[in-house]
């Protein structure tokens, strides 16, 4: 009966070794899947009258570059009643775009017509570096839909495509938006320069989370199969030998 109950034991035992490992692939592989939480428009908060031109939900600008863009946004509307606002989030909701987003976020702010018709709203996603811009009516007749489109794509996104230099980008967009809304002659896109692509060399961080994420998959793998392997083998060998015929 004893040696009967110690080998109900042991199998028991046995059998939860084995499930450790494969429990801890299970919960690894869910924690490298969890995507960054996503934004939907609901969770933007509400303008604060004559304030919020920068919404840095991205966590990419500086203190210094926000304060700045503030600045001189506040300045624009003061002397021309044309308001500018910056908006960065980290990842969209799934099934929107940038240009969802945008629309959904601007009629969220100005409901109505006549509050969209001096605003202008630019949104950028940091996951992707992808960009949408809006205008109200009133001030088309300055910052018509070919410029704005050429501010988000062009001169928002050279700096982007030369190391992520969000600051710049930023600071770059709000010069060229000021001098238009201000009713200044356009300076136009930034001036591309054709260099050697050097992607190739360096490795990006995109590709080293992809990397690392691997490599824990393929850790928790090989620990599942020597895991279970060694707790048998260490089974078998304490086993009670049966008593010798002889």
């Amino acid at each position: 009966m004893k040696q009967l109950l110690r080998t109900v034991f042991g199998i028991k035992t046995y059998i939860i070794w084995l499930l450790t490992p494969i429990l801890a692939i299970i919960l690894g592989a869910s924690l490298l899947a969890t995507p960054a939480l996503a934004t939907g428009v609901y969770q933007i908060p509400n303008l604060t009258p004559g304030g919020d031109w920068v919404v840095d939900q991205g966590e990419v600008l500086s203190r210094i570059s926000e304060g700045k863009i503030s600045g001189t946004f506040g300045d624009l509307a003061k002397k021309t009643g044309n308001e500018v606002r910056f908006v960065t989030i980290r990842r969209l909701d799934y099934g929107e775009t940038p240009e969802s987003f945008t629309k959904g976020l601007f009629e969220k702010w100005f409901p109505t017509k006549e509050a969209q018709a001096n605003q202008t709203l630019l949104v950028l996603d940091t996951v992707t570096n992808n960009t949408a811009i809006i205008t109200g009516d009133q001030v088309k007749s300055l910052l018509t839909d070919a410029i704005a489109e050429s501010v988000a794509t062009e001169t928002l996104a050279a700096p982007l495509r030369n190391g992520d230099k969000y600051n710049q980008a930023f600071l770059d967009a709000s010069d060229r938006l000021v001098k238009v809304l201000s009713g200044e002659p356009d300076p136009g896109p930034p001036q591309i320069v054709d260099k050697e692509t050097v992607e190739g060399t360096f490795t990006k961080a995109e590709d080293t989370d992809k990397g690392s994420a691997t490599a824990w998959v393929i850790g928790l793998l090989i620990a599942a199969t020597v895991i279970p392997m060694a707790t048998y083998y260490i089974y078998q060998v304490n086993q009670p030998q049966p008593p010798s015929n002889g």
